[in-house]
């Protein structure tokens, strides 16, 4: 899933989910029609939320740190 964030001054939007990031560029144009000029835009991919152990939280940092170390 993907969303739509767009900033305007001190105001954000976010718009979505799509389900790729050609749907969410395809909405762009209309989303950008009631936004300033200097608006800027960008498409994220949302990450499903899961639930992590402390040993798993470990683990991945020793495999960062051994890929690092190569």
């Amino acid at each position: 899933m993907y969303l739509l964030t767009i900033k305007d001054g001190l105001v954000t939007r976010h718009i979505g989910p799509y389900s790729t990031p050609k749907h969410a560029s395809d909405d762009l144009d209309r989303a950008l029609s009631s936004c300033s000029d200097r608006a800027r835009w960008q498409i994220h991919a949302l990450e499903s939320p899961r639930r992590r152990s402390f040993a798993d939280r470990m683990q991945e940092r020793s495999e960062s740190f051994s890929v690092a170390a190569s």
